[in-house]
């Protein structure tokens, strides 16, 4: 039963699963400003960098949303295969129990969509 609108579950699980996604950028940056597994590493860190960029502005507007409407989610249980996460809004309260290689999906399709960003050409010295 959804004690939750779908406007509410709507913002609250996007920021969930983008917040997941800009841990994920922010590791493979480190990785790459670390470590020279490409022979020319700077184009694909500009690239994580536009999409880091663009995911935390996001970000920042969907909390401002939560905010408003007061919207919360938390992690309430993790397991082997599940991870349940809890969504406030209001007085309500919506558990709802994740398959951890469904959350891995969900965070995949964020990072597809914010990779298509263009970048800038990089300037020539």
């Amino acid at each position: 039963m959804r004690n939750i609108t779908d406007e509410e579950f709507k913002i609250a699980s996007r920021y969930l699963f983008l917040s997941m996604a800009i841990e994920v950028i922010q590791k493979d940056l480190n990785t790459l400003r670390n470590n020279s597994i490409f022979k020319i590493n700077e184009p694909y860190i500009k690239l994580l960098e536009v999409a880091e960029r663009k995911a935390i502005e996001e970000r920042k507007k969907l909390k401002q949303q939560m905010h408003i409407n007061q919207l919360k989610v938390l992690l309430t249980d993790r397991s082997e295969g599940f991870t349940e996460y809890t969504y406030y809004a209001k007085r309500k309260e919506e558990k709802r129990r994740y398959f951890n290689p469904a959350i891995r999906k969900k965070v995949l399709l964020i990072l597809r969509d914010l990779l298509r960003v263009q970048v800038k050409p990089i300037k020539e010295t």
